[in-house]
């Protein structure tokens, strides 16, 4: 009896949802879902969101519309699983999926792949609250972690489920046989704009102009955080002798971008005295690790996402614990 009453009653939170949905919640909703999209790059603002769903429409109209269902689905979840009604409106149970459905109908080929995108979109919600109940304690944010692992996951699962189809640009090589490839010139321009165009896997000058106006709109202080970031990632690349098409796309530059960003602004709780320069430190130190993710991850054809971003950004937090004045 008891199992039957405790069914009911999320039976009917199930439906009293739907309904408040269609009293005036959906604006709610939606603008949740801008924030989701715009907290990929650690800030809370729908016009933010707005303006980079654009800069993504514009690269294409098919990735507009799953960035924004990406969105959307994962913020559905969470509101239906009655997660923290704060953590939803601002966003923050949003943006793994917005990255995961992103990552999936890009990296993913086949007639169903938009369907494993947004059930990807959805599971990353899941993951995003749990990992969350994990590392509460921690006092270190899960940051787009979730995304990583559910996106590798499921691109590994390709080799053994014939119905998951890997897109021909994820190629297994074998680092026997690698070369290192310098040639060509570097457009320091291109390589700006193509920088914070890549967080949302965007190679467009123009999209990424239009990044870089989203992100000043919310603050000017994150704007010139995220141009100090990729410069320096650009000079650090180039000064190690990292391979020139990469750097002009913007490849070692997203990663240093959020770095900055995390490090720096958004968990400098205390304001502490040297966090521009420890943000700075941070965002060189993605390159080199750039660089190691992508050679350990060659034999198996998967894609760096942002894990030089999440593996720079824990180390300084989890330092500052015990050295405060990074």
């Amino acid at each position: 009896m008891a199992t039957d009453q405790r069914a009911s009653l999320k039976d009917g939170e199930f439906f009293s949802l739907l309904s408040s949905l269609k009293n005036g919640e959906f604006v709610t909703l939606l603008t949740a879902s801008l924030k989701g999209i715009s907290q990929v790059i650690l800030i809370e603002n729908a016009i933010t969101g707005l303006l980079i769903l654009i800069a993504i429409t514009i690269e294409s109209y098919y990735l507009g519309l799953m960035t924004l269902l990406s969105a959307f689905i994962g913020t559905l979840v969470a509101k239906f699983g009655g997660a923290d009604e704060q953590s939803i409106n601002q966003g923050l149970l949003g943006y793994n999926s917005v990255l995961t459905g992103m990552a999936l109908v890009l990296f993913l080929s086949g007639s169903y792949m938009w369907m494993i995108a947004l059930a990807g979109s959805a599971i990353a919600a899941v993951f995003t609250v749990t990992m969350n109940h994990l590392m509460k304690k921690t006092e270190i944010p899960i940051l787009t972690f979730p995304y990583i692992i559910l996106t590798w996951f499921i691109l590994l699962s390709s080799y053994k489920l014939k119905g998951i189809q890997l897109s021909s640009t994820l190629v297994p090589q074998n680092l026997t046989h690698w070369e290192l490839n310098i040639a060509g010139d570097i457009n320091l321009l291109d390589g700006i704009f193509n920088g914070i165009g890549q967080v949302f896997f965007l190679d467009n000058s123009i999209s990424g102009i239009i990044i870089f106006i989203a992100v000043f709109f919310a603050s000017i202080k994150l704007g010139f955080y995220a141009v100090i970031g990729n410069v320096a990632a650009i000079i650090i690349a180039y000064s190690l002798g990292g391979e020139h098409s990469l750097i002009v796309l913007g490849l070692y530059g997203y990663n240093a971008i959020l770095t900055i960003i995390a490090v720096s602004a958004v968990f400098n709780h205390e304001h502490h005295r040297y966090a521009l320069l420890s943000g700075m430190i941070a965002a060189c130190l993605t390159v080199p690790i750039a660089a190691g993710v992508s050679s350990f991850l060659l034999p198996y054809g998967l894609p760096v996402l942002t894990m030089p971003f999440v593996l720079c950004t824990w180390l300084f937090l989890g330092a500052r614990k015990m050295m405060p004045n990074l």
